[in-house]
């Protein structure tokens, strides 16, 4: 197959096009390198702004837009791809559409389908925009709905919901908002390549459990990250000795594994039901997750085992109970290791993944 992957979040898109190729496939990326993460990609579609960066943007652009025809999958990360307003976007896709045999759309992120249901139909318990039947009214999540409601990206999000031949959701909770597509939705775990660097963590050398907290920029009090952090800075503060803490704010990919290495537990993602790449990237360094880990993460993989994420709740004395305990007990910690990376391995081996996704196309 040929097969172009059009965007990237948190490198699901880049793995899998590693997996893609290492199974006899050919496969692009052509992305932005997710902003200032900077994941690998083939055509660079990175936007500088001011009026010099969009002239460039743009002429890259045209320049790659021949080199996106004739392909038997197109996949696009997200209904907004390109860093363009939806209205440029939409003929784009159509171009797409025209050029190429199958496209499929992502289930990966933030769109108008998460935004609307989980305001207004609301089937999970907690998400980034509902804490179970009240709406969340935190400035980030005003200012999404302000963005993807009744607006041209909605539009966009469900012309190409509505036309194209597949929605893969890499998450259940994406699966879950979906749901009035599943007659051609499918739910495909991310993909992460194994790390050959396993965790050696502090508490395996000096007796201190190091905890490693990553910040997206501008993004703390959406994801939960600044309850997550002040419930780790209490229980440090209450045992100094006991509990190293690493925060990683706004760091490129590269650097982030690097400071993550090293590290005994990860906190990530308060308001998620299950880990997402920079938590399952953790794990399979034998890094333990402190975040989503909710029944129904386990449930829709058929997971009946291996449980090795410690599951918080969305509140502030949820994750300082689940920090404090691993604290108290770092005899935990081995077994937890190890059900990580087993975990892992089960469900989101790259290799497993991307012919998961080959076996999907076929179908459309």
């Amino acid at each position: 197959m040929r097969i172009l992957l059009l965007g990237d979040y948190s490198n699901v898109h880049a793995t899998l096009a590693e997996g893609f190729k290492a199974l006899g496939h050919e496969c692009v990326v052509a992305s932005d390198g997710d902003s200032w993460k900077n994941y690998p990609r083939d055509i660079d579609l990175k936007r500088e702004y001011g009026l010099w960066g969009n002239a460039s943007y743009l002429w890259r652009l045209m320049k790659a837009l021949p080199q996106m025809k004739g392909y038997d999958v197109v996949q696009l990360i997200n209904p907004m791809f390109l860093e363009l307003k939806a209205e440029r976007i939409m003929p784009i896709y159509r171009y797409l559409r025209r050029y190429n045999k199958k496209v499929v759309l992502g289930s990966f992120g933030m769109d108008y389908y998460w935004t609307y249901v989980n305001t207004y139909h609301r089937p999970l318990r907690y998400s980034d925009f509902n804490f179970d039947d009240t709406i969340r009214t935190d400035q980030e999540a005003e200012l999404y709905r302000h963005e993807w409601i009744g607006t041209p990206k909605e539009e966009l999000n469900r012309l190409i919901a509505e036309d194209c031949d597949g929605i893969v959701a890499g998450l259940y909770e994406y699966w879950a908002t979906y749901q009035q597509f599943k007659d051609k939705m499918t739910f495909i775990p991310f993909p992460i390549q194994m790390s050959e660097t396993l965790a050696e963590g502090s508490y395996t050398k000096n007796g201190v459990v190091s905890l490693f907290v990553g910040i997206n920029k501008g993004r703390s009090v959406y994801k939960g990250t600044d309850i997550m952090l002040k419930a780790a800075q209490a229980v440090q503060e209450k045992y100094p000795d006991r509990l190293h803490l690493q925060v990683a704010e706004g760091v490129p990919f590269a650097q982030y594994q690097e400071m993550l290495n090293g590290s005994d537990a990860i906190l990530d993602q308060l308001y998620s039901y299950t880990p997402a790449m920079n938590s399952l990237l953790a794990m399979s360094k034998g890094i333990i997750n402190i975040g989503g880990g909710e029944p129904e993460n386990y449930d829709i993989l058929g997971e009946a085992e291996l449980r090795p994420i410690i599951n918080v709740q969305p509140n502030y004395e949820s994750c300082y109970e689940a920090i404090e305990n691993l604290v108290l007990h770092p005899e935990r910690i081995p077994i937890l290791q190890q059900q990580s990376i087993a975990y892992v391995q089960k469900h989101h081996d790259y290799l497993k993944v991307a012919q998961q996704y080959l076996d999907f196309y076929q179908t459309i």
